[in-house]
C-alpha cells in the first residue's frame, strides 16, 4: 500500500487521477540513484516542446531548483520546496503572481513536480530539536528525480530530430537554388522544351510548403523537388549528346562519303561468320535501371489508378502494382508485355507507365503495343516516365484551376 505517499491539492483544486498515479510512481522509485539538478534541468529545457511547456514555465523551475539547497536530487537529502510566492517571482524574475500560479500548475500537469499541500495550504516546515526536518509543505521534486533517463532520452531525441530537420532542408535549399538556376538557363540559351510548365511545377512545390513546415513537409517537397531536377538534367543531358551527335555527324560527312546506297550496319547478316565480328562486340550495351518516382507525385498524375485497388485506395507500392496487374487486363496488356516492362523498367515503374496509359486510355489506341514501344526505348535508353508524369500534372492543375474558376 502506498497511501501514506498520496496527498491531494488544498482548496478548490481537484485530485486528479494523473497525479495520483504519478505520486504512486515517485513512491515506487525511492531507491532512485542522485541526480545532478542542472543536467536535469538541461533535459528538461531540451525537451520541454515534447512535455507541452513554455519559456517561463522553465523559468519557473529553474527558481523551484535554486531552493534546493544540494547540487545533486537525492531522497535522503528530502525533495520538498517551500518558497512563497513572492520569493519564488523574485528568482523567476519579477513573473507575475497568477502568471507564476499558471505556470505551476503547467509544471504538475507536465509531471516535473508535485504538490504536497499542508492543511492550510501554506508552504512551510516542521524541524526537530536538532534542527532535522520532519515534514515540508510546498513542492515536491521527485519527479525530476524518477525520471531523469525519461527526460535524458527525450533530449537526445529532440537533438536527433532538430539535426535531421537542418540536414533536410538544408538539402531542400540547395535542390531548390539547382533547379531554379538550371530552369532559369534553359530558358536564357532557348533550350528545347516546355520550360514555362517546369517553372510552374516548381513554384507548385514551393506554394505546398506551409509558413513552419514540419520534418515531414520538408521532405515530401525534397523528394519531388529532387525528381524534377533529375528530369531537368536528363533533358538537357539528351540535349546536349544529340548537339555533339549533330557535330560529328557533319564532320564525318565532310570526309567520308559512302557509295554504297545501304550501310552495311543496316543489314541483318544471317550468321555470325557473316559479321566477321566476335560475338561479345554485338553484346547490347548493359541498361541503367530506372529510378522510381515518389508515390505520391505518382497518385497525383494518375489519380484513377486508386479506383482499381483491392480496398479503392493506394497507400504502398504493393497497392499500386495491384491495382496495375487489373489494369493491364482490363485495357487488353497481355501478360508477356507487362511482365517484359516489369524485368526492363522494373516492378515500381511498370505499375507507374500503366497508371499513365489508364489516365491517357482515351488517346491510345492499342495500350499493349504502346507499353511494349515504351518497354522497347527504355531497353535503349531513350525513355524516361518523368515528362509523362509531369504532362499529367500540367493536366491535371490545369484541370484543377478549370473546375474552381
Amino acid at each position: 500500500m502506498q497511501s501514506g505517499n498520496v496527498t491531494t491539492p488544498f482548496g478548490r483544486r481537484p485530485a486528479k487521477l494523473a497525479l495520483v498515479k504519478g505520486q504512486f510512481e515517485a513512491a515506487r522509485n525511492q531507491d532512485a540513484r542522485p541526480v545532478d539538478k542542472w543536467r536535469v534541468f538541461r533535459d528538461a529545457c531540451e525537451a520541454r516542446e515534447t512535455l507541452g511547456l513554455q519559456d517561463r514555465a522553465l523559468a519557473v523551475l529553474d527558481a523551484l531548483l535554486s531552493f534546493y539547497p544540494e547540487k545533486e536530487l537525492s531522497v535522503e537529502q528530502g525533495l520538498v520546496v517551500f518558497p512563497s510566492n513572492q520569493q519564488l517571482s523574485l528568482r523567476a524574475h519579477g513573473i507575475a503572481g497568477t502568471t507564476l500560479r499558471r505556470h505551476l500548475a503547467a509544471l504538475v500537469e507536465a509531471g516535473l513536480i508535485q504538490r504536497r499541500d499542508s492543511p492550510n495550504g501554506k508552504r512551510y516546515v516542521h524541524r526537530d530539536g536538532a534542527g532535522e526536518i520532519e515534514a515540508a509543505y510546498g513542492f515536491d521534486l521527485s519527479p525530476l528525480l524518477v525520471r531523469a533517463e525519461e527526460l535524458a532520452q527525450r533530449a537526445q531525441d529532440v537533438v536527433a530530430e532538430r539535426r535531421r530537420y537542418k540536414l533536410a532542408r538544408e538539402a531542400l535549399t540547395i535542390c531548390r537554388r539547382d533547379v531554379r538556376k538550371l530552369i532559369s538557363a534553359a530558358i536564357e540559351e532557348g533550350a528545347e522544351g516546355d520550360w514555362t510548365a517546369i517553372e510552374a511545377i516548381y513554384v507548385d512545390l514551393v506554394s505546398r510548403l506551409p509558413r513552419h513546415p514540419s520534418r515531414t513537409d520538408i521532405e515530401i517537397v525534397l523528394n519531388e523537388m529532387s525528381v524534377l531536377r533529375e528530369e531537368i538534367l536528363n533533358q538537357l543531358e539528351i540535349q546536349l549528346k544529340t548537339q555533339k551527335t549533330d557535330g560529328n555527324d557533319v564532320q564525318d560527312g565532310c570526309h567520308i562519303q559512302n557509295s554504297k546506297p545501304e550501310s552495311l550496319n543496316e543489314l541483318e547478316p544471317s550468321s555470325e561468320k557473316e559479321q566477321g565480328v566476335t560475338v561479345a562486340t554485338n553484346q547490347k550495351p548493359k541498361r541503367e535501371t530506372l529510378t522510381a518516382f515518389p508515390l505520391g507525385m505518382v497518385l497525383r498524375a494518375c489519380p484513377q489508378i486508386a479506383d482499381y485497388s483491392p480496398d479503392g485506395k493506394v497507400e504502398r507500392w504493393r497497392d499500386l502494382m495491384a491495382a496495375a496487374v487489373v489494369v493491364r487486363s482490363m485495357l487488353g496488356v497481355s501478360p508477356s508485355a507487362y511482365q517484359l516492362a516489369c524485368e526492363v523498367m522494373g516492378p515500381e515503374n511498370a505499375a507507374t507507365a500503366i497508371a499513365c496509359i489508364l489516365e491517357r486510355a482515351g488517346h491510345i489506341n492499342s495500350a499493349g503495343g504502346y507499353l511494349r514501344d515504351l518497354t522497347r526505348r527504355a531497353e535503349q535508353g531513350e525513355f524516361s516516365l518523368g515528362p509523362m508524369l509531369m504532362a499529367l500534372l500540367r493536366a491535371a492543375g490545369a484541370d484543377g484551376q478549370r473546375s474552381a474558376s
